[in-house]
């Protein structure tokens, strides 16, 4: 694994506009960013990240089936108890997942640790799938990379194979999000894509504008009951919305389904410690408030990171080391219970630090992108990078 300066296309503004790439730029910085890009081997890419992230999914299901069995694992993890008992039956039903994006820590040498599965809403969808494969097949075009060249990202014909074995064809399905949010709206339209590719049809629903019919079911804002959805809004949101007690009846298929609600849950990293102990893709964590114990304040000794269980984009992380860590400035989500980590530094390179997001549809591993930031913390100012392999 090599940072590499290559140089940006000349064009690639231009192509990001005539692509729909409305957020290159965020908050008065450049999100995609090509001037460097990152270069891998092959077996790195199959043995390092590839394989160990589909088993790595494979684990998640086994803890899901276990906390699923616990009334207390559920509460440790905040399920709201009386929408247990759907969550319950969406993993009974065997309700099949569509994808996720595990981020990984990996300097080029030893296994990829886990840092934390987000497994219910992930973005970053866009740029991996579509917008870094069109860099790289550009680049390829004007001999900038030489002949046989090529990139882990089979995510878009995952996507469209997995959607077409979800539903039968011409299934209905509605894509909801707030549209005022450049990225997610980025993301649902993606998905929507993806899907129409699959023989589906798709329809976009602002999530502000789903009710509820006479019958109790979700509908549009045209009065189209809402039978199969994608929505872009994560689960420990959606148990506890108003509309919340509707859901067990809906009669809705959900993508994500609720049982991911465990799985995008960052209190599934003590679990899976707890399953799979000294596994080498998994950091040792705990329960904030079981961490008082011999094993744990050893395996924390060099440091430590604070999570709480619902965080994005970084919020309320904070990283406790003998060089006196960092503490993220967002605090949106200091209220939530939290887990303790195993501190595990991302590599530094040329003053930034990367994180893999290895992507899986269904239950493998079928891509990944990249992101980098000045920090230690990956926060909503990071940076795309897109990738390539060796030929």
């Amino acid at each position: 694994m090599q940072r590499i300066a290559i140089g940006a296309r000349p064009d690639f503004e231009e192509k990001a506009r005539e692509a729909g790439f409305t957020f290159h730029h965020m908050h008065g910085e450049p999100y995609w960013e090509e001037e460097t890009v990152y270069a891998f081997d092959l077996a790195e890419v199959e043995e390092v990240i590839e394989d160990p992230a589909t088993e790595l999914h494979g684990m998640c299901r086994e803890a899901v089936d276990h906390v699923l069995r616990s009334d207390a694992l559920m509460e440790r993890l905040a399920i709201p108890s009386a929408l247990r008992r759907f969550v319950i039956e969406s993993w009974e039903r065997d309700e099949p997942e569509l994808y996720g994006r595990m981020d990984l820590a990996h300097n080029g040498e030893g296994p990829a640790k886990l840092l934390e599965y987000n497994a219910d809403t992930p973005t970053a969808l866009y740029e991996s799938a579509a917008f870094q494969w069109q860099w790289l097949e550009d680049m390829l075009a004007a001999g900038r990379l030489p002949v046989g060249t090529d990139q882990f990202n089979g995510l878009h014909e995952a996507l469209v194979a997995r959607l077409a074995e979800i539903f039968a064809p011409d299934t209905d399905l509605h894509f909801a999000c707030f549209p005022d949010n450049p990225e997610d709206y980025a993301t649902t339209e993606y998905m929507a894509w993806a899907a129409r590719e699959a023989g589906l049809g798709a329809h976009f629903v602002p999530i502000p504008e789903i009710g509820l019919t006479d019958a109790a079911q979700f509908a549009d804002g045209e009065g189209r009951v809402i039978g199969a959805m994608f929505k872009l809004y994560p689960w420990e949101d959606m148990l506890r919305d108003d509309f919340a007690e509707a859901l067990p009846g809906a009669q809705c298929r959900f993508l994500e389904p609720p049982w991911k609600a465990v799985l995008s849950n960052k209190g599934i990293l003590p679990v899976l410690w707890q399953l799979f102990e000294g596994h080498p893709n998994l950091l040792p964590a705990w329960f904030e408030d079981e961490a008082d114990t011999p094993a744990a304040r050893a395996a924390l000794a060099g440091g430590h990171v604070r999570k709480p269980l619902f965080s994005r984009e970084g919020a309320s992380v904070d990283i406790v080391s003998p060089d006196g860590g960092e503490r993220s400035p967002d605090r949106s989500y200091d209220a939530h219970p939290a887990i303790l980590q195993a501190y595990h530094p991302l590599p530094v390179m040329d003053g930034m630090h990367p994180v893999i997001g290895a992507w899986i549809v269904g239950r493998a591993c079928v891509g990944m992108g990249l992101r980098e930031d000045r920090g230690r913390i990956t926060r909503d100012l990071s940076r795309f990078k897109p990738h390539f392999i060796r030929a």
